[in-house]
């Protein structure tokens, strides 16, 4: 009889100290044994997941490679400055090939900024330069259309397409483009001319498809438009 009552007592501390251990919550593993834990009461799974790197943010991102597009091209007007004043034809010739990576790095970067943020018209107006010098004229024309619908009143992009106008022998948009920059630019205008003029030099030579009438027409303009030129010149 002793021995079944030692029993039954035996029993019964053993199930009150197994109570606590599911009494207070514990997460129950396989079998109900709680899963091991480390510090902080995070299971190893979860200690070992990285953290998100945090994003950058899309204004920081365009101004970076804003930056670096303006860098570049500061080098490319420095090798184009070169290219004029040298003499030798090796030096030129590897100064020019200097020059094309460097568009091609800045076309790289300044469209880089344009991933990030559509609407800075700076990187626009870059872009269409740079595709002007690759001669890569449509393009441009396209470049410069987005970098004026941004900003309607910049000069520099109006006459940039007016040369890209020229490259595509669309001469009423770039006698337009000639008109505006006359009245509120008139140094561009009259380095816009420079180009009016070169294209009919090439063009006297190799019609490149546009009619004799078209060209003489075109040349007759340019003429009465350098003589109003010098004269509002002399009167100023």
């Amino acid at each position: 009889m002793r021995r079944i009552l030692f029993c039954c007592l035996a029993l019964l501390v053993a199930d009150l100290k197994i109570a606590p251990a599911t009494a207070q919550g514990y997460p129950q593993g396989p079998g109900g044994i709680p899963p091991i834990t480390g510090s902080g009461g995070r299971t190893p799974q979860q200690s070992e997941i990285p953290s998100a790197p945090a994003e950058v943010k899309p204004e920081k991102a365009a101004a970076k490679a804003y930056a670096a597009g303006t860098k570049t091209m500061v080098k490319a007007h420095e090798l184009e400055d070169a290219i004029a004043k040298a003499t030798d034809p090796d030096k030129k010739a590897k100064a020019m090939s200097k020059l094309e990576d460097a568009y091609g790095k800045a076309l790289d970067q300044f469209t880089e900024v344009l991933r990030n943020k559509n609407d800075m018209y700076d990187a626009w107006n870059q872009i269409g330069y740079v595709h002007l010098r690759f001669g890569a004229f449509r393009e441009s024309v396209d470049d410069y259309n987005h970098a004026l619908a941004l900003k309607p009143d910049l000069q520099e992009a109006i006459q940039h397409r007016g040369e890209a106008y020229l490259g595509i022998d669309h001469l009423d948009e770039a006698k337009a483009a000639y008109m505006d920059l006359f009245f509120h630019a008139r140094p561009m205008a009259d380095q816009l001319m420079v180009g009016m003029q070169a294209w009919l030099q090439s063009h006297r030579s190799a019609a490149n498809g546009m009619s004799a009438t078209a060209i003489e027409s075109f040349d007759k303009w340019v003429q009465e438009r350098e003589g109003i030129a010098k004269t509002t010149a002399s009167t100023n």
